[in-house]
């Protein structure tokens, strides 16, 4: 029965195209919550490098916590899964979805609901926060250009919130 199911995203995958600002639907992707007292034991089950300090960024992972990353790759990437060591390897893949907001005025609609100074959020930086009261992990990936992961459920009401905030743009 499961093969008749077909994936569906939670909003329009046509973007908004506002003065100065874009909001699309980033393209599907795998992701993995990546758990360790120390980040070299991951570095060895997974044979990559991870960024040490929070809020950094490094191949993908962002790190987010002082054990905690969030690796984002290519659909259809699977990883060992660490049995035995003490790490944790989670597939989050189908939890969230990631709204790229992009254009001059990016951090002027995300500043609308979002707490943090975006203006001093350096290139690179990863950080979880929230706009308004959904929690989101927001990743600056250009000088106007952020990525915004968002579980899938509050998907269509962060993407209405984020278009109505570029609407009133002046």
């Amino acid at each position: 029965m499961s093969e008749a199911l077909a994936r569906s995203e939670p909003v329009a995958v046509e973007a908004f195209a506002g003065t100065s600002v874009a909001i699309a639907l980033a393209p599907p992707m795998a992701r993995f919550s990546l758990r360790a007292r120390q980040a070299q034991a991951l570095e060895t089950v997974l044979g990559i490098k991870l960024p040490k300090r929070i809020g950094e960024t490094e191949g993908g992972a962002a790190c987010l916590g002082p054990d905690e990353w969030l690796l984002r790759a290519p659909l259809g990437t699977t990883l060992a899964m660490g049995a035995g060591l003490p790490v944790a390897i989670t597939d989050v893949s189908e939890r969230s979805v990631c709204l790229i907001v992009e254009g001059a005025r990016a951090a002027e609609v995300l500043g609308a609901g979002c707490p943090l100074d975006l203006d001093r959020f350096a290139l690179g930086r990863a950080t979880r926060t929230v706009f308004e009261t959904v929690e989101i992990i927001l990743l600056r990936t250009g000088d106007a250009r952020f990525e915004v992961e968002v579980w899938r459920s509050f998907a269509p009401w962060l993407k209405t919130a984020l278009e109505t905030s570029a609407r009133q743009l002046r």
